[in-house]
């Protein structure tokens, strides 16, 4: 399979635009898929400045950049002209050093965070740690949604060492700042038991909303501003209304009242839930996502909506 010699031209100037170069879903600010937001997290906590290239937004790209690198995957990131990797290769190089090697960076000075481990919390890793690798820690993880990470794995090259409740914990430098604070707990519920994370720095959250529910407060005028977390190709394909989340409609956002209430939707409701939380950041106290996105309002309110 190959491509054209004016796309092949057009991804040449993308990838020679900038010494770092992520081809992804979303943007550095909206990552839209969690590869790509794993990436970005990574990148974050290196440098400052990079481009990123939402795939989203340009089908041939999309495609093109596949056979382009031989790389079947997306995310993908270019240093230099050179294609380095995917999201899992980003992260083992993260790990071994080699990546701020690539990226001529050093690891900067981070303040250790402080972190609290309940009893319950502490014997259950214990046992883990026990039976587990000599070489594995327990790492924590808080990406810029606040989505927390928490597992066995060998120390990192810039990982920050913090013991609690004689559990040593690895945090990598990115996340340190957002875990300073944290509580571990491990609680039984009617679900199971599992670990259960408080991090007094996670900002309110939006609301997950049903389709029966969005279309009751659509039809009541209490939501006017309902956003398509999509590509135009999809809404092409499948509409229930609002407008399409561009550039224009972040502006148009921007210049609200955070007291507006705002309502996004995608395919399935994941790439709308990181912008909900992206608009929650920013102030805005009542923000919806549309849970199950168009495809469970097509089950629940409209069966005329096609499905794809």
């Amino acid at each position: 399979m190959s491509i054209s010699p004016e796309l092949k031209e057009k991804i040449d100037g993308i990838i020679a635009s900038d010494d770092v170069v992520l081809f992804m879903k979303g943007n550095r600010n909206f990552p839209q898929c969690g590869f790509s937001a794993t990436v970005v997290q990574i990148l974050n906590g290196i440098i400052d400045n990079y481009t990123t290239v939402n795939v989203l937004a340009d089908p041939d790209v999309r495609q093109g950049i596949k056979v382009y690198s031989s790389w079947p995957t997306i995310p993908q990131l270019y240093i230099r002209g050179e294609f380095v990797g995917g999201c899992d290769i980003v992260k083992e190089l993260n790990q071994s050093g080699e990546l701020y090697t690539k990226l001529d960076a050093t690891p900067g000075e981070v303040e250790p965070p402080a972190v609290e481990i309940t009893d319950s919390a502490a014997a259950v890793l214990r046992n883990a740690l026990a039976e587990g690798d000599d070489a594995d820690f327990v790492h924590l993880s808080v990406s810029p949604a606040f989505q927390h990470g928490l597992e066995l794995a060998p120390k990192g090259f810039a990982d920050v060492e913090v013991v609690a409740n004689g559990i040593t914990v690895l945090v990598d430098s990115s996340s340190a700042k957002r875990a300073n604070g944290i509580k571990i707990d491990f609680v039984q519920k009617a679900a199971g038991a599992g670990f259960h994370i408080e991090n007094p720095n996670a900002p309110a959250s939006h609301k997950e909303i049903g389709p029966a529910g969005l279309k009751a407060m659509l039809d009541a005028g209490e939501v006017k501003e309902l956003f398509d977390v999509r590509t135009q190709q999809e809404r092409d394909t499948a509409n229930i209304g609002g407008v399409l989340f561009d550039d224009a409609a972040v502006a148009h956002i921007e210049g609200l009242s955070k007291d507006t209430p705002l309502a996004f939707y995608c395919r399935s409701g994941q790439r709308s839930r990181s912008v909900a939380e992206h608009f929650v950041k920013q102030g805005f106290k009542q923000v919806y996502n549309l849970a199950g996105g168009i495809l469970a309002w097509s089950d629940a309110v409209d069966p005329s909506i096609p499905k794809y």
